[in-house]
């Protein structure tokens, strides 16, 4: 008979909304619990589908922020799969290592926990046998590939790994555990079921799959769409099959709308409703959070600008007429007509003197810095990341402070001068 499972990874219990909670506290709070309700969704997966087992490729928790309430909640869902006879195996990524949930909280007897020292549990299905790899995170860091630890594929056995890795490398994530998938491959596993990417990725054919899962729900808009797991099928023959089931309550994405040549406020806000309503009928989330990206020349430019907080107000209205959408953030690219060659006028000509002197004169550049410095450093430290991780991303977020400041003056000062009150 075959053996059935679902591969997830990357839940971060809980994990902090940062930077949606510092513009919208309650949006924040109304998708706080997704991680909770993707969890749930993957264990009524497994029910409904009457899998074997679950396997989590570590980062179950989000490091110290965890709390024993989360514990209960996570014993509670195992205990489900314990009933429905469906057996988890888990292993702990570089998150897992620093929670102390990890090391305090008893869960029930389906629950596989691997250690820091390679294991196999063999499981007998008769004609199929599979065993089980696993190894732990023991520390937070794991600077060092960890693939040496594990045993040889057993022979005549459907061998499945699962392992925590940033494989050779991915943009936003840190090295952990790094290998290849040529090594990978090496190894002749059934199913290497891996975890710490955040973005899915599948590689292999019938014979041999390699999958990252990416989470099962987004945390933010850098981390947008839909979010899924994978469910596999591994026949007697071996044969490995895979598929891809949504499990994110909830879903970020970057919607455009373009205003070029728009001139009517009324326009621009239907704009950006039929914009929302074709988001909404692509997306295979319960919820939709837009970030709305306004593009194209346009004479309402100024208007746009000097009145977000009004057309803020507007779109998240046509976000609630569209249904289950939310509106996160606007972000406002319009430019007035003209701008390339219109250099008469006091406004073109005070525009010019801004963006070539006053916002590159160093006094105003360091005046903006140690402002930007007092507010980062008086915030918590999980809040700050808002100005950049690095000196260069710092400078990049001086650089869009000044240029948008220059823009939102000119825009106030546009009143009487061809815009509309």
């Amino acid at each position: 008979m075959p053996f059935r499972f679902v591969h997830t990874a990357d839940l971060h219990l809980d994990s902090p909304l940062r930077s949606l909670s510092l513009r919208d506290p309650a949006l924040a709070d109304l998708i706080g619990d997704a991680s909770r309700r993707a969890l749930s969704a993957i264990v009524d997966l497994c029910l409904e589908e009457r899998v074997d087992a679950l396997l989590i490729a570590g980062d179950l928790y989000d490091g110290e922020q965890t709390s024993m309430k989360t514990a209960r909640f996570l014993a509670r869902e195992m205990e489900r799969l314990h009933a429905g006879g469906v057996r988890v195996f888990k292993i702990r990524g570089n998150h897992d290592a620093m929670s102390r949930i990890t090391a305090e909280l008893t869960l029930p007897p389906n629950v596989h926990v691997f250690g820091g020292r390679a294991e196999i549990v063999r499981l007998p299905l008769g004609a199929l046998e599979v065993a089980v790899h696993g190894v732990s995170f023991a520390k937070p860091q794991a600077p060092e590939s960890l693939l040496p630890k594990f045993k040889p594929a057993l022979p005549d056995v459907a061998n499945i790994g699962l392992l925590h890795t940033s494989l050779a490398g991915a943009p936003g994530h840190d090295v952990y555990a790094p290998t290849s998938l040529p090594e990978l491959q090496a190894t002749r596993f059934s199913y290497w079921a891996l975890g710490h990417i955040h973005g899915r990725a599948a590689h292999g054919d019938a014979g041999g799959r390699i999958v990252m899962p990416g989470m099962p729900q987004g945390r933010d808009i850098n981390e947008g769409g839909a979010k899924s797991v994978t469910l596999v099928t591994i026949r007697d023959d071996r044969s490995v099959e895979i598929e891809e089931r949504v499990t994110s309550p909830a879903e970020f994405a970057r919607v455009a709308v373009d205003l070029t040549a728009v001139e009517d406020w009324r326009e621009a806000v239907e704009r950006i409703g039929r914009a929302l309503e074709a988001a909404r009928l692509t997306a295979r989330s319960s919820i939709l959070v837009a970030r709305l990206h306004l593009t194209g020349r346009t004479p309402l430019a100024f208007r746009l600008r000097r009145d977000a907080d009004l057309l803020q107000a507007e779109a998240a209205a046509r976000a609630e007429r569209v249904g289950r959408t939310f509106v996160e953030k606007l972000v406002l690219e319009t430019e007035p007509p003209g701008t390339e060659t219109d250099t008469a006028g006091p406004l073109a000509e005070l525009g010019r003197l801004m963006r070539e002197d006053v916002l590159r004169a160093h006094g105003t550049r360091e005046a903006v810095r140690a402002l930007a410095e007092k507010l980062r450093d008086e915030l918590p430290g999980e809040a700050r990341d808002f100005a950049g991780r690095t000196e260069a991303e710092f400078e990049a977020f001086l650089d869009r402070l000044l240029t948008e400041a220059g823009e939102d003056m000119l825009a106030r000062l546009s009143v009487g001068a061809g815009e509309d009150a």
